[in-house]
């Protein structure tokens, strides 16, 4: 038997060993042996798993007050996570990135599907933000940004503490400049002909949304001569692509007026101000509005924040996306385009393009489905983890 330096956890009699073996990267509470030594690790501990048999599965990190108790790191149980570790896995992602892409604005690490477990890292250029969302990337904040550094050239690193999931990995929501100056303006990210504005300090996130970006570039390509309606907008995502696209006009519905003013910002810096406008409220209140004043647009676009974030919010989801539906289909012309998102890890495609065809169904529509949408690649998807592939684009004809 192998003696390590590491703490050692193991797994229960008849847990699932199989499903870690066959690339699964979490291990639950319930299928671990909890003694009184495992719950006494630090979080963000790194041990090496064994089986019920004591045989060595790989390096993980330990979270004792989480659900998901481990998150596999490397199989190799030998191996030392430093900066040439990170600076290994940062290597393999940005040669895929750079292959993709020709300008260096993109997710540079998806979490568990590029090998980092609860690690996000969006790329403006010579920015980087990092949002550590495990307490095992936490603690090791210094390595991963002299690895970041070393391997991609960026002069600034922000640390984005924003997460919802740090709040389960009892870890604070102080973020913080790791390294160079903070942005003290909005950065301009070009994505499909389009120009955005990301604000890296107080914006949502990590500042833009990369992941819709083949769903903005499809609904560009419906846009040439349309009148078209972004609802959630945030900063312009789907009204900025139309514009580039050759839309006639573009509203943009959004809540929030800091969002608004960005969306703003990009169209002007795209010299497309005149054909863009804004509307600030809540979204059902904005299309029943819309509604009532007749208004109609050949492309209508509703990306909304994630209504359905887990199981016990579902039903309640579902309902609010068939709502959208519902709204959003009288506003569509005869022979127009409604395009809906969802960005829901508990609601899969068939519940969740049940609730939009349920809603279409009760506007008096008819409709085609014509396309379905995903994130892009830099957002890649791990097989054996159904909630890395969270976002669903659904385009129909009316």
């Amino acid at each position: 038997m192998t003696e390590h330096s590491l703490p050692i956890v193991r797994m229960k009699p008849k847990s699932n060993a199989r499903a870690i073996r066959h690339g699964f990267p979490w291990v639950y509470d319930n299928e671990m042996v909890t003694d009184r030594r495992t719950k006494a690790l630090t979080p963000g501990t790194i041990a090496v798993l064994q089986d019920e048999n004591r045989t060595d599965m790989g390096l993980v990190a330990v979270t004792p007050g989480s659900r998901i108790l481990c998150r596999m790191l490397d199989r190799d149980v030998t191996a030392q996570v430093d900066q040439a570790w990170f600076a290994a896995r940062l290597s393999k992602a940005l040669e895929m990135r750079e292959r993709l892409y020709d300008q260096p604005f993109y997710r540079l690490i998806h979490a568990e599907a590029d090998g980092l477990p609860g690690v996000v890292i969006d790329r403006f250029g010579d920015v980087a933000v990092v949002q550590p969302n495990a307490a095992w990337a936490d603690a090791r904040m210094d390595d991963l940004v002299a690895a970041l550094v070393q391997v991609t050239g960026v002069t600034t690193v922000l640390k984005n503490a924003s997460g919802r999931a740090r709040v389960l990995e009892g870890l604070d929501d102080d973020s913080a400049v790791m390294l160079g100056d903070a942005p003290t303006a909005p950065i301009p990210v070009p994505m499909n002909g389009a120009i955005y504005m990301a604000d890296l300090i107080g914006g949502q996130k990590t500042g833009l949304f990369f992941d819709q970006r083949p769903n903005h570039a499809f609904a560009a390509r419906l846009s040439q001569g349309a009148r078209v309606l972004d609802v959630f907008s945030h900063v312009g995502g789907f009204s900025l692509a139309a514009l580039a696209g050759g839309a006639e006009t573009a509203l943009a519905v959004d809540g929030s007026d800091p969002a608004l003013e960005l969306a703003s910002q990009g169209a002007d810096a795209m010299g497309k101000a005149d054909s863009f406008a804004t509307r600030k409220g809540d979204a059902f209140d904005v299309l029943t509005k819309l509604a009532e004043e007749g208004a109609k647009f050949e492309v209508v676009i509703c990306d909304p924040p994630a209504f359905a974030p887990n199981k016990q919010a579902l039903e309640a989801g579902l309902r609010a996306y068939e709502r959208i539906a519902r709204l959003a289909a009288p506003l569509v012309a005869e022979g127009g385009y409604l395009g809906l998102c969802s960005c829901s890890h508990a609601a899969d495609l068939a519940k969740f393009r049940g609730a939009c065809v349920r809603g279409i169904g009760r506007a008096g529509r008819s409709a085609q489905l014509i396309h379905t949408g995903y994130a892009g690649p830099d957002h890649p998807l791990m097989p054996q983890l159904a909630e890395s592939g969270y976002l669903k684009a659904l385009f129909f004809r009316l």
